[in-house]
């Protein structure tokens, strides 16, 4: 890794869904410290984070990893479950709950990505952002 990079990595122990919420928004919050990001920007950020964590434990046999990474001028955040299916964009139903995280993340986000492994998929969202702190 080169001196602008942070990353920062949860892999869950117990099979099931191990990474909350509340816990991959304290690592995003940790490796967000280091970032000149405008707080709006980081508020998209723990959403995506949060929205990526729900619908891996909800949809997709729960989370196996999650990771943020910092470089220069980009954030990632890669969420790893338990599912090979590609996340669903439902259509439009304001009167129904659930059904808008996808859409969400892919609204907040620069860029998404999923990339399929043997049995599992990784999920990216990706922040472009201002300098680091102290370049």
């Amino acid at each position: 890794m080169d001196k602008w990079t942070s990353t920062s990595r949860i892999l869950p122990v117990p099979p099931g869904g191990g990474v909350s919420c509340a816990e991959a928004r304290d690592t995003a919050r940790a490796v967000l410290t280091e970032l000149e990001m405008v707080p709006e920007r980081v508020e998209d950020v723990l959403t995506v984070v949060s929205e990526l964590i729900a619908n891996a434990r909800r949809h997709a046999g729960g989370v196996t990893a999650f990771q943020v990474t910092a470089r220069a001028g980009a954030l990632t955040v890669e969420v790893s479950d338990r599912s090979p299916r590609l996340p669903q964009t439902r259509p439009w139903a304001p009167g129904e709950p659930g059904g808008f995280g996808w859409r969400l993340v892919n609204q907040l986000a620069d860029t998404t990505d999923v990339r399929f492994h043997r049995s599992y998929k990784t999920v990216t969202a990706t922040f472009l952002y201002g300098s680091p702190q102290g370049r």
